[in-house]
């Protein structure tokens, strides 16, 4: 009776076992920035190491000093990012100044551009929240790269309404704030409603009545 003929070590498949290795192969920079803003949003700058972002991605922390460098260039890889997912809908605003809307449906068209973008990523607004009570080099970065272009394109359409009389506004810059922060907050913080509505269940429900409240504010 003849042996079984046994594979040889070289002909012999290797296995790749369920190890780190394979799942940080499937990480892209974008999902690690993804995860980085929100650990950022939820802790803040100085409470965030990279090795917790890490552990967040499931990757091991050379893989993000491999891609961003340090913490800080990290973080302002994320602003980056933002800038990047922001520019569209900046730009979209900015168009509104030369459409056929009247002043008044420019200035609901530029807030519904606004609501969708921020449920688009609703965990932008937390890192706002964290981020904006920043001081020195990153609030800088952050006001010149995010905070000054909407502003410089929307403020205008607040005050052409308001010059038309067909909104109220006594301070553009200050409206612009609010609507700015009230928005992204009330989205970034939905889960803390959950104890009073049930609307954040619901993401289609929850943004069209944050659109129609904040367009009734401004009737």
């Amino acid at each position: 009776m003849k042996e079984k003929a046994t594979a040889s070590p070289a002909s012999t498949p290797v296995r790749r076992g369920r190890g780190r290795p394979a799942q940080q192969a499937s990480v892209g920079r974008d999902v690690l920035l993804r995860n980085a803003r929100k650990t950022f949003g939820t802790r803040g700058y100085d409470a965030t190491s990279v090795r917790e972002i890490a552990r967040e991605s499931g990757v091991d922390p050379a893989l993000l000093a491999h891609h961003f460098g340090s913490k800080d260039e990290l973080w302002e890889a994320v602003v980056e990012q933002i800038v990047a997912h922001a520019s569209p809908m900046i730009s979209a605003t900015a168009a509104l100044r030369e459409s056929d809307l009247d002043a008044k449906a420019r200035v609901d068209r530029a807030i519904e551009l606004y609501v969708d973008k921020v449920f688009d990523e609703p965990d932008i607004g937390l890192f706002f929240s964290t981020a904006t009570t920043e001081e020195g080099a990153r609030l800088d970065l952050l006001v010149e790269r995010l905070m000054r272009p909407y502003y410089d394109v929307m403020v205008p359409l607040l005050d052409d309404a308001a010059k038309q009389g067909v909104l109220k506004v006594k301070d553009a810059a200050m409206l612009f704030f609010v609507l700015l922060n009230g928005v992204s907050k009330t989205v970034g913080y939905g889960h803390l409603m959950l104890a009073f509505s049930s609307l954040p269940k619901n993401p289609k429900k929850f943004k069209r009545s944050v659109l129609e409240t904040t367009l009734e504010l401004l009737s």
